[in-house]
């Protein structure tokens, strides 16, 4: 009798361990080595969860040649674009009708059709400063971008508000709360892949000037130990958002033998690191700086504005749009970089990761100083 129990027991073990791993995504995988045999630097993909690259939509009409009587020339408060061509900046609005205004609103989404260099709507002071963003992503994040670029389509993808967006969570749970106060974590969250992990990772690294740390160069706790596990935690969630707004692994960035070294890692890790100064770039000079102009109805649930992430541009694919570019068709995106009032002069350019002198004393890329 015992024996048969015991059976029994295998039987639905085993049947509870196949259960268990039908969550491991079976099906056809996409396997490309990425280092030296063995070394487990494959990078493996799902082909059914494969994120496919938007649509492009078609120009409103064929670019006009460059010339002419200039923006600002032509109309009244063209503050950004007033040095482009009038032709091609009424391209680039016909394109941001497209792109971004809510078709049954079209050009009246910013402007008011009685007076179009009024300011009076909020939409078209956002407008200007995105404008301004996009010049900048193009110029000076050059490292990240590379000449692909980017456009507005890049993150709305035809919608007034980006899909893939973040704030500040909702304030904590009552501290002198046993049940239920989980501390910012053990919550399952699409943003850290589901792991019990601080369930928001972005208000630490993607605002400011937190640095990602988390392996010592001692094996045992000492001064060099420079952050706590707490704090490592939120660089691991933060990486497993990286890896999912990529729709890649680790080792797509990092080789195994030591995730810290920049001398065994893959170049895709420069431009990573760029990427998160970018964003917070982004965050903290275009986006949070209009925290007085965004209505209420257009913040997260503490007030702020909505920020960006890699999932804003990258949408699950490693090259946003499938890599495909669309700055050709809206040229004077290309730059050059703009910075808002208020902006720190003569802030970092960064270099490409690659070049030579890329690597500082610490172990990670360096920016150069800016351009005069």
């Amino acid at each position: 009798m015992r024996g048969h129990w015991n059976s029994i027991a295998v039987i639905g073990g085993g049947t509870a361990g196949l259960l268990l791993l039908a969550g491991c995504e079976p099906g056809a995988k996409n396997v490309t080595q990425t280092g030296y045999r063995g070394a487990g630097l494959d990078q493996i993909v799902d082909r059914s969860s494969l994120a496919k690259a938007a649509a492009i939509p078609a120009e409103p009409y064929p670019l006009p040649p460059d010339g002419g009587p200039t923006a600002g020339e032509s109309y009244e408060n063209v503050r950004v674009l007033g040095a482009v061509s009038k032709e091609r900046f009424d391209h680039l609005m016909a394109e941001m009708n497209q792109w971004v205004a809510p078709p049954e609103q079209g050009c009246n989404y910013c402007h008011n059709p009685e007076n179009l260099a009024s300011d009076e709507k909020y939409t078209k002071v956002v407008a200007r400063r995105m404008l301004q963003m996009t010049r900048t992503i193009n110029s000076r994040w050059a490292s990240h971008v590379k000449d692909t670029g980017v456009t507005c389509y890049t993150c709305h993808r035809g919608n007034a508000v980006p899909e893939y967006k973040w704030a500040l969570a909702p304030g904590a749970l009552n501290p002198h709360s046993i049940l239920g106060n989980k501390h910012g974590q053990n919550t399952p969250d699409a943003n850290v892949g589901y792991a019990s992990l601080p369930s928001d990772p972005f208000a630490a690294y993607f605002e400011g000037k937190g640095n990602i740390r988390v392996a010592s160069s001692e094996v045992f706790p000492s001064s060099k130990h420079v952050v706590s596990i707490k704090d490592a935690e939120k660089s691991y969630g933060l990486m497993m958002h990286v890896s999912s707004a990529l729709g890649v692994n680790c080792t797509y960035c990092h080789n195994t033998q030591s995730f810290r070294a920049w001398n065994l890692s893959r170049a895709q890790r420069g431009t990573a690191y760029y990427g998160i100064r970018m964003v917070r770039n982004i965050n903290d000079d275009y986006l949070t700086s209009l925290a007085s102009v965004f209505p209420a109805n257009r913040k997260g649930p503490q007030g702020d504005v909505y920020k960006v992430n890699c999932t804003t541009c990258h949408q699950g694919v490693s090259k946003p749009l499938g890599g495909i570019s669309m700055i050709a068709q809206a040229p004077s995106l290309r730059g050059p970089a703009v910075e808002p009032a208020g902006a720190a002069a003569g802030a970092a350019v960064p270099r490409a990761f690659n070049q030579p002198g890329a690597m500082t004393g610490k172990n990670e890329p360096a920016p150069i100083p800016a351009r005069p």
